[in-house]
């Protein structure tokens, strides 16, 4: 019988300076396996201002595409009044991120992540330093069997 449950979990990202993307869609699966979740949605959230999630291919074409055009949006020369106020030269990281939004929410059909087959997850970082970034998951849907997930 299955049983309608909640699952939590953390994964640490590290990035280098941004924009920067890698794919997480591995270890988002693991989770996804590891919750025994049969049917419903993955929620990932990346904690912290300038951070990002998205999905687009992970392909070096598309994924420099990416990169140019989030610093065609919000470019880095450009005053910003952040920097006015903290001068710590990263107002632009903070627009990019917020451009790009902080949270994705994927479908789980039949145990597995339901992703089109050109399409994985990316978390990204726009600061000026490199960073490790932490995803904060929280699974929602029908379960094989009950398991007990503590948020880290």
């Amino acid at each position: 019988m299955a049983t309608l449950q909640q699952f939590c979990e953390t994964i640490d990202v590290s990035l280098s300076t941004g924009p920067d993307l890698i794919d997480i869609t591995d270890k988002l699966s693991a989770c996804v396996s590891r919750s025994h979740t049969i049917d419903g949605t993955v929620s990932a959230f990346m904690v912290g201002s300038t951070g990002s999630l998205t999905t687009i291919e992970h392909e070096p074409g598309v994924v420099a595409d990416l990169k140019q055009a989030i610093s065609r949006l919000a470019p880095p020369d450009r005053p910003y009044a952040h920097e006015l106020a903290w001068h710590d030269g990263n107002g632009h990281s903070h627009v990019q991120a917020a451009l790009l939004g902080p949270s994705i929410t994927l479908p789980v059909r039949k145990g597995k992540l339901r992703l089109g087959t050109w399409q994985q997850s990316l978390p990204s970082t726009t600061t000026i330093v490199p960073a490790k970034e932490v995803s904060r998951l929280r699974l929602s849907g029908l379960c094989r069997q009950p398991v007990f997930w503590v948020l880290r």
